[in-house]
């Protein structure tokens, strides 16, 4: 059977790897007669300098050889992986260039995380994501429905439920307010702000009615179920369906990002030219053509 090499993604670490644990000590290090190797494994000497600021100085000597033998017993494991990824290596990859090239892209994403916090203006208004909700509605339809809604699952057993049904009945604020002060001592799971908007696929993964039968509530009824071990109670409020646009708040977090990302986009693009165009200037850039 033939072997897939493995995901390039695998062979960028690998690279690093290699380049790290496979730096070798200069000869003048390694002749020092105090500088005595700590263990071997094949061609690769680890050696007491490689351990040097790795033990702070207030440590004890009992600690400090527990800390050396817990590295020498890493690194002789490490060492014997490397041994043999290094002889598995495909015969074409170039470890040069990978280790170029990873140490580029840290680079790269480390200065791109400077300039977002240095420059990037991450404020969105409530203007400017009414405004894109508006222009891009379309991308914003649903993909099940979603409900604004009340649930409550409480344990079978839980203390005073006569005095909860009761509550749970009540259309008084008076009354909400004692049963959310319940729940917040009992319920093992509670939507009580009906002012947001909630998946009803997941809130059927938790009920224990018939599959879809939450998305066949009408809005305002109040319904209760039970199972061995808890009582589940939904009240329904307003009701969008699958396909429909979802609402602003429902994906306002979702167009932030978007937004944001758009502007970072921009900023690195805007970066990348004006620093094109400055090193023109000063005469830093020459194409070579054939």
């Amino acid at each position: 059977m033939n072997k897939k090499n493995p995901a390039p993604a695998i062979w960028y670490v690998l690279a690093l790897w290699i380049s790290l644990l496979g730096a070798c000590q200069p000869a003048s290090v390694k002749n020092d007669p105090n500088n005595r190797a700590l263990a071997k494994v094949h061609n690769k000497t680890l050696y007491l300098a490689d351990l040097e600021g790795m033990i702070p100085a207030e440590t004890s000597s009992e600690d400090s050889a527990q800390i050396i033998n817990a590295y020498i017993e890493r690194w002789v494991r490490d060492a014997a992986l490397m041994y043999e990824a290094e002889r598995n290596v495909p015969k074409d990859l170039n470890i040069d260039k990978l280790v170029r090239d990873y140490r580029a892209s840290l680079i790269r994403h480390t200065y791109e995380k400077i300039l977002i916090e240095q420059l990037l203006d991450s404020t969105v208004t409530t203007k400017q994501l009414t405004d894109y909700y508006k222009d891009n509605e379309d991308q914003f339809k649903l993909g099940s429905d979603i409900a604004r809604c009340r649930f409550i699952q409480l344990p079978k057993r839980a203390p005073d439920l006569a005095r909860f049904e009761k509550l749970w009945k009540s259309d008084k604020v008076e009354d909400f307010q004692l049963m959310v002060a319940y729940c917040n001592d009992l319920a093992v799971a509670k939507l009580l702000d009906d002012s947001l908007w909630y998946g009803l696929p997941e809130l059927q993964a938790q009920w224990p009615g018939n599959p879809g039968e939450l998305s066949s509530v009408q809005p305002g009824k109040k319904i209760t179920r039970r199972d061995e071990n808890f009582i589940y109670y939904f009240q329904m409020g307003q009701v969008i369906r699958e396909k429909e646009s979802a609402p602003l708040s429902y994906v306002a977090e979702q167009i932030k990002k978007m937004i944001l990302h758009q502007r970072k986009m921009k900023l690195f693009d805007e970066t990348r030219e004006n620093m094109y165009q400055d090193a023109l200037k000063r005469n830093q850039v020459s194409v070579y053509q054939n």
